[in-house]
């Protein structure tokens, strides 16, 4: 599971009215949540974020807090 799926999931968010609310398939929130290789765009994290109320940039660090800068 991805680290957007990870957080969803927390949140208990229902997957089919993300996809109803942002016009972002279910088959594309399936491979976002799921399949590590699948690139999440910052144009679907922010209409995600609007769908379930949480602020976009909370949202943002969140999901990618792992990401670490090269020494």
């Amino acid at each position: 599971m991805t680290s957007l799926g990870l957080y969803l999931t927390k949140k208990s968010v229902n997957r089919a009215m993300v996809s109803r609310r942002t016009g972002i398939s279910q088959a594309r929130l399936s491979q976002l949540t799921s399949n590590e290789s699948t690139k999440l765009r910052a144009d679907e994290l922010y209409l995600i974020a609007l769908a379930i109320d949480i602020d976009p940039g909370v949202m943002f660090k969140e999901v990618y807090q792992n990401l670490k800068l090269k020494n």
